[in-house]
């Protein structure tokens, strides 16, 4: 009589060992100063003093790819969510004014696929080297009867460290601060649940030649991973002049840049004043009455800016050229207004031809 085994459950513990051996040089990839740690161990460690820092405050931000995912899974694309998965928490944590320092992953997957789980993994390390941080550890846990066939999630958590008298933003905000907006790579990681919805009403098919970027099929647009501004961030903020950046993500320009502000500035943003990526233009208008207002879109997606500051005005030209010399298309949005009793973002121009 054979004995139940775990693998006959449904979860092959060689497969997860192999995953494991088959990750160790990508992580080892991202290695920096203060990160000497090997997979393996019950836990990850990382050294400040060696990093560099003298009185640091921890910033840490955690966040997933969202649904997203179900396209990469229904493309069968995966080298690129561990990009995004990176970019979504590093993001956070340098608008604090922080230095992201390590990253910690969590897949969930209904069976492990080792060449699969390599790929996810190694849009991690990707974007940990994109991001100046090492990947030190993680989770990979197989998971059968709650997940089904490839189906996998995917979240992570990065740790980060700013010196207490530079954390971000700063309390001199002002009437007249300028709005410099980065453009985003994409759609990046938020509103795919509406994206998912604006396809199946255009019944249009991720292997579908895209007619908003010719050349391209819809999965290679929709997967574009999110873009990561820490570098050039960090390069602005030591530069001088940064009062205060916003990522926006989930909530779009509507919702994110009031969580930097302060009480009695408002951000006035001109419609416009920015290249908008022709996705977004194609998922407003819609098909058949599905339209997207302009507002929704506004407050959904990122519109084609990844990252908004606040700087000085006297400082405005000098940290578009820093940025863009690390490789940012740099838009002058808009400025801190007077907010009266009215919303801390006012985007003027939605009525027109923007998107």
């Amino acid at each position: 009589m054979t004995g139940l085994t775990y693998k006959e459950a449904g979860v092959d513990i060689d497969a997860g060992e192999n995953l494991v051996d088959a990750i160790k040089p990508l992580a080892k990839a991202t290695a920096r100063s203060g990160a000497d740690g090997t997979l393996g161990g019950f836990g990850a460690l990382f050294d400040l003093k060696a990093a560099g820092f003298a009185d640091p405050i921890l910033v840490s931000g955690t966040d997933g790819v969202g649904t997203k995912l179900k396209l990469a899974i229904d493309a069968d694309k995966h080298d690129t969510v561990g990009i995004d998965c990176v970019a979504m928490c590093v993001n956070d944590v340098v608008v604090q004014g922080a230095e992201p320092l390590f990253f910690l992953d969590y897949l969930a997957i209904g069976a492990m696929d080792v060449a699969k789980g390599a790929a996810i993994i190694g849009g991690l390390a990707e974007g940990c080297r994109l991001a100046g941080c090492a990947l030190i550890g993680g989770e990979s846990a197989e998971m059968p009867g709650l997940y089904s066939g490839g189906d996998y999630d995917l979240a992570g958590f990065c740790v980060g460290a700013v010196e207490r008298d530079a954390m971000l933003p700063t309390s001199d905000m002002q009437i007249g601060d300028v709005l410099l907006g980065l453009a985003s790579s994409g759609v990046h990681s938020n509103g795919f649940s509406l994206v998912r919805r604006a396809l199946a009403l255009r019944d249009t098919k991720l292997s579908d030649h895209a007619p908003f970027a010719p050349g391209n099929t819809v999965a290679d647009v929709l997967l574009e991973p999110t873009r990561i501004y820490v570098k050039s961030c960090l390069a602005a903020i030591h530069t001088g002049g940064v009062k205060g950046l916003s990522h926006i993500t989930g909530g779009g320009l509507s919702e994110n840049i009031p969580r930097v502000l302060p009480n009695g500035l408002a951000a006035r943003l001109q419609a416009g004043s920015w290249q908008v990526p022709a996705i977004f233009g194609w998922l407003a208008r819609g098909h058949q009455g599905s339209t997207i207002a302009e507002a929704e879109m506004a407050r959904t997606f990122n519109c084609g800016i990844g990252m908004v500051l606040v700087v000085a005005a006297d400082r405005a030209d000098h940290l578009t050229t820093v940025l863009s010399d690390h490789g940012e298309t740099v838009a002058r949005i808009g400025e801190l207004v007077d907010a009266g009793s009215g919303s801390q973002v006012v985007i003027d121009g939605l009525d027109g031809d923007w998107l």
